[in-house]
């Protein structure tokens, strides 16, 4: 059976402009090793699938780029495939991972140094277990996020990728997150985590850096979908949030 049109019966949503559509650029994680654990670690699906999803419904031209290019990977706890079932329930993660024209988006990703910052509209720095051994002195990232916020963009971050906001400073000087009220992973979901696997899995904790650079740092409790906006900054507390993140930002974008 033939089906003509199959490409424009889609879901209609409504838009403020039709063309052209705001630019979003998602960074993820490049694989890397952990130094606590040993394993391989990378960037938390549902942290891009999530607002991916969010976006794409709104038609949004989405970039998922990295700090350093080329090929990343998810942590396998967060893969729903994963013999753990740690993530088992994620099924917009497993429709995700299932359709080549996504997974193909992560075989090589643009490093953000080839990137021209100007065209996007807002930015969202996923997280994972990766960003804590990557993020926080990636001066490439960190600069990005400056610029998105002191443009006045939307700047979202997530998770353990707010470890990627504690050293951002802004032209003046003072760090980012000093006297903004956000969020990231807490220290009881690491509390939780490390009981989980019986080891100290990460180096840091980003609630403490954050409250050490002077920051508002709140949280909804143990794995609660969170996330709170503060003039043009968005975060999110952990893997649970990232919708909640993308909705602001379509929010702030007033689309």
């Amino acid at each position: 059976m033939s089906i003509q049109h199959a490409e424009t019966h889609h879901e209609v949503v409504d838009i403020t402009s039709a063309s052209p559509r705001p630019r979003v650029l998602i960074v993820v994680a490049n694989p890397t090793t952990s130094t606590t654990t040993g394993l391989p670690v990378g960037f938390w699906a549902a942290e891009l699938f999530h607002p991916f999803h969010e976006f794409t419904k709104k038609r949004y031209d989405v970039t998922i780029a990295s700090p350093e290019g080329g090929r990343v990977e998810v942590d396998a706890l967060s893969d729903p495939r994963d013999e753990s079932r740690w993530s088992a329930d994620d099924l917009i993660s497993m429709g995700a991972l299932n359709t080549p024209e996504i997974t193909g988006l992560l075989e090589n990703t643009p490093a953000l140094r080839d990137l021209d910052l100007d065209r996007f509209d807002a930015i969202v720095v996923a997280g994972g277990q990766a960003p804590m051994f990557q993020y926080r002195d990636h001066e490439d990232l960190k600069r990005a996020i400056a610029r998105f916020y002191e443009s006045g963009k939307p700047t979202g971050v997530l998770c353990h990728g707010v470890s990627a906001l504690i050293d951002v400073q802004l032209s003046n000087g003072s760090y980012l997150v000093e006297g903004r009220t956000v969020t990231g992973f807490a220290n009881v979901e690491e509390d939780f985590s490390d009981a989980a696997v019986g080891v100290t899995i990460m180096p840091y904790r980003v609630e403490d850096e954050l409250r050490k650079r002077g920051a508002n740092y709140i949280q909804a409790g143990l794995f609660k979908a969170f996330a709170v906006r503060d003039q043009n900054l968005i975060t999110g507390q952990q893997q649970y949030s990232g919708e909640k993140v993308a909705r602001l930002v379509i929010e702030a974008l007033g689309d």
